[in-house]
């Protein structure tokens, strides 16, 4: 019995983590109140952009401004849930955008589900970056469903200096991924996890449903709560361009 009710505790406490309550309300970017699914997705738009823009304010540990002058794509899961109860299982919604012209795409939703056996007890929550290089990269995000590490080449990605130290990084049919641990693991491991497109949010943002390589490219609708995020973008990567270039001189 003791044993059951751990589980049930531990259960109830990742569908909590999950966001599964449609007790929720935001302000948009025009000073609306939403609630229920649109809070939701308005609460992951500016938490992405806080979570790459804190990465990116990190000390000796942020995305180094050479890798992200080299990326095609940028996707952001803020507190994504791993349940250690038996076996780990990640799972997390995100958004995610492209260079699309001269700017950045509309934002798309995605979903990362995937799971690593192992003897584990405990639950955790971390944000989580993909850097996506070169158009191999980008293909793969383009797509409406692929698994990490197998389709695509994932990997750590470096910190501070480590990208002048090393050149493997630069692989452009890699995803580099960065992490930051809130609970009590340390450390992520998404090989295997499959990444597919979130429908019932683009349908909730959108209006309609809209291909995920329609918005990534800059064909999709526009919302004006794109801002959230794409501000915090942009501004990493601009930059992030402007002190690559910098260095080259």
């Amino acid at each position: 019995m003791k044993t059951v009710l751990t589980t049930l505790f531990a259960a109830s406490l990742f569908l909590g983590l999950c966001g599964c309550s449609q007790h929720h309300v935001a302000t948009t970017a025009s000073g609306k109140t939403v609630y229920g699914e649109q809070a939701q997705i308005v609460e992951r738009l500016r938490n992405a952009g806080d979570d790459l823009k804190q990465l990116m304010n990190a000390p000796d540990n942020a995305i180094p401004q050479e890798v992200l002058a080299s990326a095609k794509c940028v996707a952001v899961v803020p507190d994504m849930v791993k349940g250690g109860f038996v076996f780990g299982a990640n799972h997390g919604r995100g958004v995610a955008t492209c260079r699309a012209g001269q700017g950045w795409s509309e934002p798309a939703f995605f979903a990362v589900t995937g799971g690593t056996w192992g003897a584990q007890i405990g639950l955790e929550s971390v944000d989580l970056v993909m850097v996506f290089l070169g158009d191999p990269g980008m293909q793969q995000l383009l797509q409406s469903q692929f698994k990490l590490g197998a389709e695509a080449g994932v990997a750590a990605g470096p910190l501070g200096r480590e990208a002048q130290a090393s050149t493997d990084w630069k692989m452009k049919d890699k995803i580099l991924v960065y992490s930051r641990t809130k609970g009590l693991f340390a450390g992520i491991d998404l090989s295997g996890a499959a990444v597919k497109a979130d429908d019932d949010s683009t349908r909730a943002y959108y209006g309609k449903l809209v291909p995920s390589d329609s918005i990534l490219t800059g064909k999709g609708p526009k919302n004006e709560n794109s801002n959230l995020f794409l501000t915090d973008v942009r501004q990493a990567f601009r930059e992030a361009k402007a002190k690559e270039a910098s260095s080259g001189n």
